[in-house]
């Protein structure tokens, strides 16, 4: 019987750095980034980078690892071999666009936290699907939030009905609004106002802004 090759993945390599966005903003994490076709990419099998990531993590402290970068669940057979042999040295964080709500199911168990990140103004179907996967990882028991990244394109209308939502889906959701890097917001009562409204329907949800490049990652 011809031995099936363990899975590969091209990574934008293993980077330390601080979280940008959402629940874990400011945590020192290891983060885990599947390349884009631009980007510059390293080959790795599953148990390769387990390997690196336990090197890593014994050598400096950090506060989880994040499994980000283009479409991280298209790779999730890589994913589920990468946990396969048990968990991480240290938490781990999957941030997705929640376009593939039906591979949520095969690595929820091994996240502590599932982060949907949404960006700018969106198609129904885009949030539809996202939403679909912020319901998989509450059926499936793993921590999970939501980041509404806004942009001049994003109405107010349509973060609180996206709030409205989630909240329908579970309560527990975590939600975090980012206004765009080109957004004043000291002076603008909008975003107090908005806040406003978004508390009365869910209660967990905050605004912060995010960390830039190169400070932040994601």
């Amino acid at each position: 019987m011809m031995k099936v090759p363990p899975p590969t993945a091209a990574l934008a390599g293993v980077p330390a750095g601080l979280q940008a966005q959402g629940v874990w903003s400011g945590r020192r994490q290891l983060f885990v980034r599947f390349a884009a076709e631009a980007e510059t990419a390293t080959m790795y099998t599953a148990a390769a980078l387990r390997q690196e990531i336990g090197r890593l993590a014994s050598r400096a402290p950090f506060h989880s690892v994040a499994i980000a970068g283009r479409d991280a669940l298209a790779n999730v057979d890589f994913l589920k071999a990468m946990f396969h042999d048990g968990e991480l040295p240290l938490p781990a964080m999957l941030d997705i666009d929640g376009q593939r709500p039906e591979e949520v199911k095969h690595v929820a168990k091994h996240l502590a936290l599932l982060q949907v990140t949404l960006d700018g103004a969106l198609a129904e179907p885009m949030i539809e699907r996202a939403l679909a996967s912020i319901r998989s990882g509450a059926e499936h028991g793993v921590a999970h939030a939501l980041v509404l990244c806004a942009d001049e394109r994003t109405s107010d209308g349509q973060l609180l009905r996206i709030v409205e939502q989630a909240h329908g889906i579970s309560a527990a959701t975590s939600i975090v609004i980012h206004p765009s890097a080109q957004q004043v917001i000291d002076r603008d009562r909008r975003w107090i106002t908005l806040m406003e409204r978004a508390a009365a329907v869910h209660g967990d949800v905050r605004l912060a802004l995010r960390l830039p490049a190169p400070i932040g990652l994601r």
